[in-house]
């Protein structure tokens, strides 16, 4: 069973990636609207908003209990 102290922490950690994914998601649709801008930074942006998708999908499964019935 997961400890309580580990499920805030678990909690706390999904919370900050949902921010840093949205806030993510905000720059690059402003960034994409100007075309002076280095295209190479937006892919990357791109890239590290995939991978926080990825752990925040990964949090969230912790977060589910496991139901051995």
């Amino acid at each position: 069973m997961t400890d309580p102290i580990d499920l805030t922490a678990t909690a706390r950690q999904l919370m900050e990636l949902q921010i840093e994914h949205r806030d993510l998601d905000a720059l690059i649709d402003k960034l994409s609207a100007d075309i002076a801008v280095d295209q190479l930074q937006i892919k990357r942006m791109k890239k590290r908003k995939l991978k926080i998708k990825d752990m925040i999908a990964f949090y969230q499964s912790r977060l589910i209990p496991d139901l051995d019935a």
